[in-house]
């Protein structure tokens, strides 16, 4: 699989047009395998090429930014592409009331600082995208971060490895929970290693 989009990977609007309904509905199968809920309110989007080659796909048709607009839309997406020897995450925090979303969001200051991936002995720490503070001077979160997890060699080995069980976790004071990866999930995020 690619691990960097390029702007030759990138059809004219009219060349999606022709295909984004069956895009759509083929990113829709594969990300039900690539999210997890943490907690009551947040979800792990599991990143790879094809959900950020939707992604941009889908912010120039619907932006209709042309030409000008792609270099911007691949600068904020592709280091969102796996590179082999990681994990890439979005983490929203997906409350529909705006009164509690606001006071979720008002104590969570840093908690883009606070994943982790653990698998036996070895624990993954979560990096931060570095495009932008997510934290404001309040200590207010944004409700969607992006996060890389770095994997060694061997702790790719004891990820894809079914007898292992893999947990994401959120470890911040106001926002701690954890899930366990189901199999599945898993299996389709393996293919994002070398």
């Amino acid at each position: 699989m690619p691990k960097k989009l390029k702007r030759e990977d990138i059809l004219d609007m009219v060349a999606y047009g022709k295909v984004r309904k069956e895009s759509r509905q083929s990113i829709t199968k594969m990300k039900k395998n690539r999210r997890i809920s943490v907690g009551p309110d947040a979800t792990c989007y599991f990143e790879n090429y094809e959900t950020m080659w939707h992604q941009i796909h889908e912010m120039l048709f619907i932006e209709k930014g042309g030409e000008d607009q792609i270099d911007d839309e691949l600068n904020a997406y592709t280091p969102l592409v796996p590179n082999g020897h990681e994990l890439v995450v979005t983490l929203m925090f997906e409350v529909d009331d705006p009164g509690r979303r606001a006071a979720l969001l008002s104590g969570l200051g840093g908690v883009e600082d606070t994943l982790n991936i653990t698998i036996g002995n070895h624990i993954i720490k979560g990096i931060p995208e570095e495009d932008v503070d997510r934290t404001d001077a309040d200590g207010k979160a944004s409700s969607i971060q992006f996060i890389h997890f770095p994997f060694s060699d061997e702790q790719i080995s004891e990820f894809r490895d079914p007898n292992n069980k893999v947990m994401i976790s959120i470890n911040h004071n106001k926002y701690g929970h954890m899930a366990i990866l189901p199999e599945e999930i898993r299996a389709a995020l393996a293919t994002d290693f070398d």
